[in-house]
């Protein structure tokens, strides 16, 4: 399988620069695989297509502030830190811009002095392990001194960053939002829940390899990105109950995917767990716990359109992103959506 089997072809107008207000206006494509019929409606439309004892599971990861910029503290020259995963207390693992500059043993400086980083390492992918010095409560600082990391094909200034969190956001951990979130609304939620669908939290912290492209020609040649997730107890008892009844589970978005056909045995059934997770999914991959998904349009030839494919089937994704085109939809982190039953 090439990698330029997900390739398709998208006018750079379509993607979005800003998110829709209110969220749950944001349009929807609804695919059925039974008949692969499509209709087009909006996110607020959602409940129609949930039924009492599903589960819905959402990704609570909560977006940090990751993108640090200040200044090589021995010549003044600027930096930027891009924070993507934390492997202890004070420690790590970033991207770092101007990379031939930032060597193990040089220190950068951020507010005036308020957060020293330490390059300790380079590490195989070009990033660095770095170290923090500090007074204080590092999170207070990360608050106080960082940005919103949005990604690299969205060049407007967010003016309001909560609007690229979700509204049920809970734990810091992630470089990137789980975007197929963002389109609930309290209100929206309170209206699911009142329906009598169980909404279920787990966590994915988003890592920026999700941004990165497939290099590989051939797609079983990608190295897929690692990332931390967790599924408690209670979340798996709430999925396995539901499918056990003959509900559905529903994932918000690829995070919620990837950690539940982690952690799913071979007969569908959710295990308890945490830990990290590099599962790759493209096609003729067997879902195990999956029903139904709720997700954003992706970058071609990327891992999330390939996940998206496994479930649909290439040819039947590519003809509904065609669809999308041409209806101009809105497309990647602050665009429309699709709901794949």
């Amino acid at each position: 399988m090439k990698t330029s089997d997900f390739r398709y072809d998208l006018p750079e107008a379509l993607i979005a620069q800003t998110p829709v207000e209110p969220r749950d206006h944001s349009r929807m494509l609804v695919y059925n695989r039974a008949d692969k019929s499509i209709q087009h409606l909006h996110f607020y439309d959602l409940p129609q297509f949930l039924t009492p004892g599903d589960a819905l599971v959402l990704n609570e990861t909560k977006v940090i502030p990751a993108r640090l910029l200040g200044e090589k503290e021995d010549t003044g020259v600027p930096v930027e830190i891009l924070l993507l995963r934390r492997e202890s207390k004070d420690v790590w693992e970033a991207l770092v811009r101007p990379g031939r500059r930032l060597l193990p043993g040089t220190f950068c400086v951020f507010g005036n002095g308020l957060l020293r980083a330490e390059i300790l390492t380079t590490l195989e992918n070009g990033g660095r392990k770095v170290r923090f010095h500090y007074q204080g409560v590092f999170e207070e600082l990360l608050d106080k001194l960082g940005q919103m990391p949005l990604p690299p094909y969205i060049h407007e200034h967010l003016a309001d960053q909560t609007r690229y969190q979700t509204v049920y956001a809970k734990e810091d951990g992630s470089a990137a939002a789980p975007t197929a979130g963002l389109h609930f609304t309290p209100e929206l939620l309170d209206r699911i829940r009142a329906m009598g669908v169980n909404i279920v939290p787990i966590i994915l912290h988003v890592g920026l390899g999700t941004f990165r492209p497939v290099k590989a020609e051939n797609v079983e040649d990608h190295v897929m990105h690692v990332e931390r997730y967790e599924v408690p107890p209670t979340a798996a008892e709430a999925i396995n109950d539901a499918r056990a009844s003959g509900h559905r589970c529903v994932c918000v978005g690829t995070t919620s995917v990837r950690t539940l056909e982690t952690v799913a045995d071979d007969n569908g059934i959710i295990q308890p767990k945490s830990g990290e997770t590099g599962i790759f999914i493209t096609p003729g991959y067997r879902y195990k716990a999956v029903d139904a998904l709720i997700t954003n349009y992706h970058l071609p030839e990327s891992t999330l359109l390939m996940l998206v494919s496994a479930l649909m089937g290439r040819e039947e994704a590519l003809r509904v992103y065609d669809v999308a085109v041409q209806e101009r939809y809105r497309f990647f982190s602050f665009g429309d959506c699709m709901l794949i039953l």
